[in-house]
């Protein structure tokens, strides 16, 4: 439970909130409290046959009470949705935070869909546990005493009654659901975050894997893993259902003992309670177990949660590892020099020394094929990867002395696989700069070859991509991605395959413009370096890094 308490502080919520979450639930079982006893009143003092006006009051009471339930209802839902909300946004904003400004290999060292997992499913689980966990949990202790207390002014051996069945409907059923799901909730856990993982290789790489022959194999073990998942969700069913129908149990016992214990004491000394006292002895339990009939569920979602806040945290961990963040300011001209620079991730395999010497307005290709090792040269060289031997510095200071926040300014590495906002054009390309303009978008986009498909949407550039990168085709998400690059105020731009997805002729003329410091696509005093597995023949580019699948990186003056 110390990662969920960890995890929770993530969304920041306000006790001002939650408590009128708790008071609006308070309200509304309460209600139906008071209705259930108030109704066996009137059932039983109409048996009586008094006068009708006797009973107007308790008649309109009643009325107020449904009506009351169903409002207070609402205003609960309300407001225990709001709070949980506000939190999940919470939680992923300080996790965003924390992970841009921690280590850069906690999230790279994930899956894509791994970490997917870990900042969507996982904290909306913690959101779960304000809607699902805490606010009954609270409504229902409330309640619950509420209801013993009265039982027991009427007759403390209900009273009794009615706490033991409570106990075991509110605690131990709930303990015993909880403790027989945890091993299976933590299968389904795993399982789905392996489905998700060969989902989104399956449908962000579908082509290739199509080419490659490997997207039926790829997409059955998807299939297979959310079988899985299923599966396990399924096991988690069965204790839940055990632990449902301990609650019909304690509601029978409950209202069988207040019902002997009224007999008795009716039946003892008729004074001592009149029918309708005893109309309500039995009659309230019923109602008072309506708190607690949702706490089984409220197990398995603290269950749950605890699980997710256990990857939460990890990843916490990742980003908060310590990492040396320099000071130094990055104003220079921007040179990057790589010497003896050995690329890897940790314990992972490195490559052999490359030195590069990127002067202003550099033009540079790294070739390779898949796996060689290209992106990670990329990624050591914008800063996001310590050298596992060597140095690369900008302007003569070592990248690992800069101030973060001035290297991305000045250094930007582009990957093949950023992401598409569920948001409009023109709010896609401002990810790279906040202040571009319809103009400059539009300038920007005819370059890289969208202009006529912009042109022809009904909102320009202000079209909403309904579905992110599912609203547009792999070759128009490469050149969304490219224009994004071209906008960054970097004067470095490290470019992860961005002709990727196109055709072979329109390729070949992206890759020539990018490497040709003459041709006005991007500005002469900026440096670019391209990674791609395929380099057209006459290229402008001043230098060739080739990166042998398994072999050495070596660096090839002249194209």
């Amino acid at each position: 439970m110390k990662d969920l308490r960890r995890a929770m502080t993530l969304l920041e919520l306000e006790p001002r909130r939650v408590l009128l979450a708790v008071l609006a639930g308070v309200a509304t079982l309460g209600s139906a409290l008071l209705l259930a006893g108030l109704s066996a009143w009137l059932i039983v003092r109409a048996w009586e046959m008094p006068p009708v006006l006797d009973l107007t009051v308790a008649v309109v009471a009643v009325r107020a009470l449904g009506i009351s339930r169903g409002l207070f209802r609402y205003f609960e839902r309300l407001a225990t949705h709001e709070t949980a909300l506000r939190g999940t946004t919470s939680a992923r904003s300080n996790l965003y935070r924390r992970l841009a400004d921690g280590d850069p290999a906690a999230g790279l060292s994930l899956g894509r869909g791994d970490l997917l997992a870990r900042t969507g499913a996982d904290v909306d689980a913690l959101g779960d546990v304000v809607v699902r966990a805490l606010v009954p949990i609270a409504v229902a202790c409330v309640l619950s005493l509420a209801a013993v207390v009265t039982l027991t002014v009427i007759a403390p051996a209900a009273g009794a009654v009615l706490a033991a069945a409570l106990l075991v409907a509110g605690v131990l059923a709930p303990w015993l659901s909880a403790r027989a799901a945890a091993r299976a909730d933590a299968d389904a856990n795993a399982a789905r975050t392996r489905f998700t993982e060969e989902a989104v290789t399956v449908l962000d790489h579908a082509a290739e894997l199509r080419v490659a022959g490997r997207l039926d194999q790829l997409a059955r073990r998807a299939r297979a893993a959310n079988v899985r998942s299923v599966r396990a969700t399924d096991r988690s069913a069965v204790p839940a259902a055990f632990a449902d129908a301990a609650t019909p149990l304690a509601i029978g016992a409950s209202v069988l003992g207040a019902l002997l214990v009224g007999i008795a004491v009716f039946g003892s000394a008729p004074a001592a309670m009149s029918p309708t006292t005893l109309g309500i002895l039995v009659l309230l339990p019923l109602s008072a177990f309506e708190a607690t009939s949702v706490l089984p569920a409220a197990a398995q979602t603290l269950n749950r949660a605890r699980l997710a806040a256990h990857r939460i945290t990890d990843l916490l961990d990742r980003a908060d590892r310590t990492v040396a963040h320099g000071t130094e300011s990055a104003d220079g001209p921007g040179r990057l020099r790589a010497v003896g620079l050995c690329s890897g991730w940790p314990d992972g395999p490195v490559t052999e020394p490359v030195d590069l010497d990127l002067i202003p307005g550099s033009r540079v290709a790294i070739v390779g094929g898949s796996g060689s090792g290209k992106t990670t040269v990329l990624m050591t060289l914008a800063g996001l990867l310590a050298p596992r031997k060597g140095a690369v510095t900008l302007d003569d200071v070592d990248v690992a002395d800069i101030d973060p926040a001035a290297l991305r300014r000045q250094v930007g590495f582009f990957a093949e696989d950023a992401h598409l906002f569920d948001t409009s054009i023109l709010e896609n390309l401002r990810v790279a700069r906040g202040d571009v303009d319809e103009d400059e978008a539009r300038t920007v986009l005819a370059e890289v070859g969208l202009g006529e498909w912009v042109n022809g949407l009904p909102d320009g550039v202000h079209t909403v991509l309904g579905a992110g990168a599912r609203a547009v085709s792999g070759g128009q998400r490469r050149r969304l991605l490219l224009a994004r690059a071209l906008l960054s105020p970097s004067q470095i731009l490290l470019l992860d395959e961005p002709t990727e997805h196109l055709d072979d002729e329109t390729a070949e003329i992206l890759q020539r413009r990018l490497l040709d410091r003459e041709d006005g696509l991007v500005r002469p005093g900026r440096s670019v370096v391209v990674v791609t597995h395929r380099l057209p023949s006459r290229t402008a580019a001043d230098l060739i890094v080739r990166v042998e699948k398994n072999a050495l990186p070596t660096a090839l003056n002249g194209a």
